[in-house]
């Protein structure tokens, strides 16, 4: 396979490479904090970036926005940096800046990021709300009316507003799909709430995410590095992983079947990802599982990046065919399991003690072991990490909008757009009944005047009945009051119909 199909991650007894044509069958970073996941997946961006595979990472801790701008010679770890390069012999290294886009889903750090509260679904709306499953159930039903109702359901308001009228249709809704409860409504409604004052508001809109626009290649070639700022998103952790989970399924959703393409369409970075596996019900985990299991096909490549291997599920963690292990600490009985559980999955190496070496590495090595050009794993191997070639740190704020400014999608998303929906258009409903109520009340009370006037203008009539005359009157009444309660019991039984 040669070096030019390939990406270089370091070097130990021999050198490391990710094979670009097995980049899709999905990959782990793991490690204790501090032990360099953060350059590892740095340097694997870069790389994918370079052979003009886009890239979708979360900045956790805004690090790994000095992917914008090129190392230099003048920061203080320059000696180390190059020591190291001409260490595990990469030659010709030199500082270089990746074409980066910078997003944000409150919009402050870049281009803002959008969806619709119809694109997010029932499903993943439940756990970011964290429902249970009577409330989830309404939910789905909320979803039901609104797409036969031709309602769209586009930000949070509009969700409101559809709940309100699940609400006002309640005994009808109950006899079509099952008990729908206004404690259940209520319940949803003061999850949104919730939800709004984390900010989740910004997260739903439009003009909602085109994903094509993620994967864009530059003029030189170089794919695109797509980073999310998430310091501030990481208060939110459920916003986050749901987000993220939400962005794997739209790329599973929408992207063609490519098989097993020479390299991926794009990589998806999930940093911080025992997130996305806390708390979770089985039926989410199942789609996960199945999204991992066959996005590769469309040409994706997901990597988990976590401090414990033991974070991801058994049937996500046997799907990662690439793996970069650093570090990790063995100081009680969970950690010792966690480090014998991480040393098993590797292919094993005869000259490695994985089980001992994973908890002697220093900052910046990993055990190494990645597909093989005819898709076996390579044997486990010490390696020290490569040194990035962009900044290692945070770009400065003015860089950061300078970056912004000049992006290809500079003003495409900025500004935010309402148009009609279910807010909108259930709002004219209800003002449309109101008035109709109205001229009906005043309908009313004109023909009510118009009978009191008549009747007090009628020349009185006296009051003496024959015998003939009341009898004929009594029956009369008899026979209207036995029609007029049939009538009545005919409507009210229709109506519990």
């Amino acid at each position: 396979m040669s070096e030019a199909n390939t990406i270089f991650l370091g070097a130990g007894q021999t050198p490391q490479h990710l094979v670009l044509k097995r980049a899709n069958r999905h990959g782990l970073i793991a490690g204790a904090t501090g032990t360099g996941k953060t350059v590892t997946l740095q340097i694997l961006a870069e790389g994918f970036a370079n052979a003009g595979v886009p890239v979708f990472l979360a900045d956790v801790k805004g690090d790994l926005s000095g992917l914008c701008q090129a190392g230099s010679a003048d920061h203080k770890l320059h000696d180390k940096l190059t020591g190291r390069a001409a260490r595990i012999g990469l030659h010709g290294y030199a500082y270089r800046a990746s074409p980066v886009v910078f997003w944000d889903l409150f919009g402050e750090q870049g281009h803002p990021v959008r969806t619709t509260v119809s694109e997010m679904g029932p499903l993943l709306l439940a756990r970011l709300l964290n429902l249970n499953d009577t409330q989830e159930g309404v939910l789905n039903i909320a979803f039901r009316l609104a797409d036969e109702d031709g309602l769209l359901l586009l930000d949070l308001k509009d969700l409101q507003a559809i709940l309100a009228h699940v609400a006002e249709r309640a005994k009808e809704l109950s006899a079509r799909y099952g008990n729908v409860s206004s404690a259940s409504v209520g319940a949803i409604q003061r999850a949104l709430l919730t939800l709004d004052s984390q900010g989740g508001a910004h997260f739903f809109g439009e003009p909602a995410l085109d994903l094509h626009d993620l994967m864009r290649v530059d003029r030189d070639g170089r794919g695109q590095v797509n980073v999310l700022a998430a310091d501030r998103l990481m208060a939110s952790p459920q916003l986050y992983s749901t987000f993220l989970l939400w962005l794997l399924a739209e790329l599973f959703e929408e992207l063609p079947e490519v098989g097993d393409p020479d390299k991926p369409r794009l990589v998806f970075f999930f940093d911080e990802a025992h997130l996305l596996f806390e708390d979770v019900p089985k039926a989410l985990l199942d789609k996960v599982e199945q999204v991992v299991r066959l996005i590769r096909s469309k040409g994706v490549g997901v990597y988990f990046v976590t401090q414990n291997p033991v974070d991801i599920p058994d049937d996500v963690a046997g799907q990662l065919g690439n793996r970069v292990q650093h570090a990790l600490r063995a100081f009680t009985p969970r950690e010792t399991r966690a480090v014998k559980a991480a040393s098993e999955t590797f292919r094993p190496n005869p000259d490695l003690d994985v089980g001992r070496v994973i908890t002697e590495l220093g900052v910046g090595e990993a055990l190494v072991s990645t597909l093989q050009a005819d898709g076996t794993p390579s044997m486990v191997e010490r390696t020290l990490i490569r040194p990035p070639s962009s900044r290692l740190g945070p770009a400065a704020p003015a860089e950061r909008q300078q970056t912004v400014a000049r992006s290809p999608l500079a003003g495409r998303y900025d500004r935010a757009f309402d148009r009609d929906s279910a807010y909108e258009i259930l709002g004219k409903r209800a003002e449309a009944a109101a008035r109709a109520a109205e001229a009906d009340a005043e309908e009313r009370q004109i023909r009510k005047s118009q009978r009191s006037s008549t009747r007090s203008t009628a020349p009185r009539r006296s009051n003496r009945q024959g015998v003939g005359e009341a009898l004929v009157k009594s029956v009369v009444r008899s026979v209207g009051s036995s029609l007029g309660r049939q009538l009545v019991r005919g409507l009210l039984g229709s109506l519990r119909r």
